[in-house]
């Protein structure tokens, strides 16, 4: 039976896009913009407008991964099929995985049109829903020539317009349509408007958007990143991480804290040197990226960080951080224990947290306080840390 009131989407992502050059980056739907593939711009279009119902993507049979991977958030939301040789031939078979359960309209969108906004789609859908097909066009404004034997020849562009996506149709009417084009052994169709009107569908044009180009060439990707860029500067991607820790004392002579050694009767009790600085940084640090914490890289039953030094800790959350592109903001570290005294070391503690972060000093802050004697702490049984990090991240936020 067909849901008289589901538009489902068909994302066309199969190509292996040759002429965005560059190969070794791979098939350019899963390359980056704005620090995210362009196939994911290209589904949060869909999947957070609220007419839409299911997104099918065809994919080349190659990209599995590439797609889960790409997808990120939105997996769950897309249902994907191996598409074909041809564009024509991937929109056919994923219009087969919408035919047991056929929507009312459906609309087939490039996977690299990701600026797609929502007063185009409901353009599209208000006509398609109609019963007709529904082509997203711009009037051709460039001067146009066509060559031919004696020479150039200037072509009347007035009724000329250049092709968008998404095009919206009745989904019964574009399957039937797609499926005799297959049984013909017509595989030379260009757009999915283009086997509508070979079907004798009506096609009505819908106002396209400037914006709304496909990433064809290198250029198109540099310039749809710096659009995106430009947009992430107001809303930038600051993110900031806590992390706390603590622990005993035992018998010693002295204690690592936020990388200095200071004389003490007693030092702390841990599997490494037990600096509770330098692991609540840490946690705080992996935090900003959502990558478990220190006890996930580095756990204690693993016998090659008996004694180690934190820094080791702190260095290996900033090349974390780093591989993702975020820049280090600021640190701040609180020590919370009754002694030793904090003060006349807190300049050796800048300076190893500086030389580790790979920040200034004046980016960094560590300060102590006491427990005014109540509890483990206030009984000199142990020190606690609480440490905060911000670290500004490529991109912007989420919608």
């Amino acid at each position: 039976m067909v849901n008289l009131s589901e538009i489902a989407v068909v994302v066309v992502a199969a190509g292996r896009g040759e002429r965005a050059g560059s190969p070794e980056a791979g098939p350019k739907q899963y390359r980056s913009i704005g620090a995210e593939p362009i196939i994911r711009h290209t589904i949060r279009r869909f999947a957070g407008h609220p007419s839409i119902g299911r997104i099918v993507a065809a994919i080349h049979k190659d990209d599995r991964a590439l797609f889960e991977d790409a997808a990120g958030n939105f997996f769950e939301r897309v249902m994907p099929v191996l598409g074909g040789a041809t564009r024509q031939e991937s929109t056919l078979l994923a219009l087969r995985a919408l035919a047991d359960h056929p929507p009312a309209t459906v609309l087939i969108h490039d996977a690299v049109r990701p600026f797609v906004d929502s007063a185009l789609i409901d353009h599209v859908i208000s006509v398609a829903s109609q019963g007709a097909g529904a082509l997203p066009a711009l009037a051709v404004t460039d001067t146009l020539k066509r060559t031919t034997d004696s020479g150039l020849v200037t072509v009347d562009r007035s009724m000329l317009y250049a092709a968008q996506t998404p095009q919206g149709f009745p989904f019964a009417a574009i399957f039937a349509a797609h499926e005799s084009a297959h049984a013909a052994g017509r595989a030379d169709f260009t757009d999915d408007a283009a086997i509508a009107e070979w079907a004798g569908l009506p096609v009505r044009l819908v106002p396209g958007s400037p914006d709304n180009f496909k990433l064809t060439y290198p250029r198109d990707l540099v310039m749809a990143d710096e659009k995106l860029n430009r947009g992430a500067a107001a809303f930038p991607d600051v993110r900031t991480g806590n992390g706390y820790d603590v622990h005993a004392f035992e018998t010693g002579d002295s204690v690592m804290l936020c990388g200095v050694r200071i004389a003490h009767h007693r030092k702390l009790s841990g599997h490494s040197d037990a600096d509770v600085g330098l692991h609540a940084l840490t946690d705080a640090l992996l935090a900003t990226c959502g990558v478990g914490d220190i006890g996930t890289h580095f756990p204690p039953s693993d016998p090659q960080w008996k004694g180690a030094a934190s820094r080791l800790f702190v260095e290996h959350a900033v090349r974390i951080v780093r591989a993702r592109g975020g820049r280090i903001a600021n640190a701040d570290v609180t020590l919370i224990c009754e002694a030793p005294k904090i003060g006349p070391h807190r300049a050796a503690m800048t300076a190893e947290l500086s030389a580790m972060l790979g920040i200034t000093a004046n980016r960094i802050s560590i300060k102590a306080t006491t427990n005014e004697r109540l509890g483990f702490i206030g009984r000199e049984e142990g020190i606690a840390a609480i440490a905060t990090a911000s670290v500004v991240y490529p991109g912007s936020l989420p919608e």
